[in-house]
């Protein structure tokens, strides 16, 4: 949280050619640490402190204020002069890490939400049995003990079915979302002539839409239809909204669109909630770490393979006229989220089966 004060900092100070390079270059640097480890932070803390019955509903409480958050930041964005929005975003950071320092107890793991599956011991090679941390210690050198190495993160999948689905319906869920938006600004701009303004009311549209579902919708609907169950109606609605924008034939259906967001929402904190009840107290952070890393690596590959393809159909070189091609392909992308999100069954938590100490981490 510290660290992100420096970026918002130095441009808050000044905007000229020298201190927007060492801006692009602290960015980058702080954003290795900071970018997804705060999030994968916040979900491990709620996670230690929110029996694992209300972690659905908690998750999406987290994340409707986070989106209540960016429609605030985007509506003050259009009314602000840009010295004073990167002052403002500087001491609202710093705000937030005091905040953090001041009122948020370090949290404490409670071995009667769930027990950990790594710390305490590894799967046996023939999957019946937990091998003794002890004997494991032995073997290996205690330096740096409590990183998460490749063996860890290979247990992880191996420790759960569900948690394997989960982590392939987050690579095809974010594939498809980071898919949409590295293509969605330029296809509706050469198609139906969009302006800035237009993009940021989308975006309005769909952050409010997206607050009030999280925060009124998913408490009332995670304990009644549960979180495997939300997280299909999710993606069937993120499919179907980036295929109405593939074959949009007038400009206001793309705000149509938007209004999907009502449901398509309940995607990740679905996704979360599932991951951390597959995993015990000492493990959440590595847990949803692992999706994060999941998500970034989609995230890289997302514009890789979906820019190019938008800007094919939007020339004049395209093998056939539907400018919406490359988004129709993101929407197949989110309909294999969809289909593998079916086959996720509700599983008692691994915590229930396996035993271990956090003391050992």
């Amino acid at each position: 949280m510290t660290l992100t004060i420096i970026p918002f900092a130095i441009l808050a100070y000044s905007r000229t050619k020298g201190f927007f390079y060492a801006y692009y270059v602290l960015k980058m640097l702080t954003a290795m640490f900071c970018e997804g480890t705060v999030h994968c932070l916040s979900l491990a803390y709620v996670a230690d402190n929110v029996p694992e019955g209300r972690r659905a509903s908690t998750f999406g409480i987290l994340s409707g204020i986070a989106s209540c958050a960016f429609v605030g930041g985007t509506l003050s964005a259009r009314f602000l002069s840009t010295a004073s929005t990167f002052q403002i975003a500087t001491v609202i950071s710093m705000v937030s890490a005091v905040y953090m320092r001041v009122f948020l107890p370090d949290s404490t793991a409670n071995d009667n939400l769930t027990t950990p599956i790594l710390s305490a011991g590894k799967i046996s090679a023939d999957g019946n049995g937990i091998v003794n941390a002890d004997e494991e210690s032995d073997k290996k050198v205690q330096t740096f003990k409590t990183m998460p190495s490749i063996e860890d993160m290979l247990a992880l999948l191996k420790s759960s079915m569900t948690f394997s689905q989960a982590a392939i319906v987050s690579f095809f869920s974010n594939l498809a979302d980071v898919g949409l938006h590295a293509s969605l600004m330029y296809y509706l701009k050469a198609k139906f002539h969009y302006n800035k303004n237009q993009f940021a009311d989308l975006m309005v549209i769909t952050g409010v839409a997206g607050t009030v579902s999280q925060l009124i919708l998913m408490p009332l609907l995670a304990p009644v239809v549960g979180e495997e169950r939300l997280l299909s109606v999710g993606l069937f609605f993120s499919c179907a909204h980036m295929f109405v924008y593939s074959i949009a034939w007038s400009a206001w259906v793309p705000y149509t669109a938007a209004v999907f967001s009502l449901l398509y929402v309940f995607t990740q904190p679905c996704i979360r909630s599932i991951v951390s009840k597959q995993v015990g107290p000492c493990e959440q952070g590595k847990a949803q770490g692992f999706i994060s890393g999941i998500s970034s690596f989609a995230n890289v590959a997302s514009p890789l393979v979906f820019s190019p393809l938008t800007a094919l159909f939007l020339s004049d070189e395209a093998p056939f006229y539907f400018p919406g091609f490359s988004i129709m392909c993101v929407a197949l992308a989110s309909m294999v989220a969809f289909v593998q999100s079916l086959m996720i069954r509700a599983a008692p938590p691994i915590s229930s089966q396996r035993t271990g100490n956090c003391d050992n981490i």
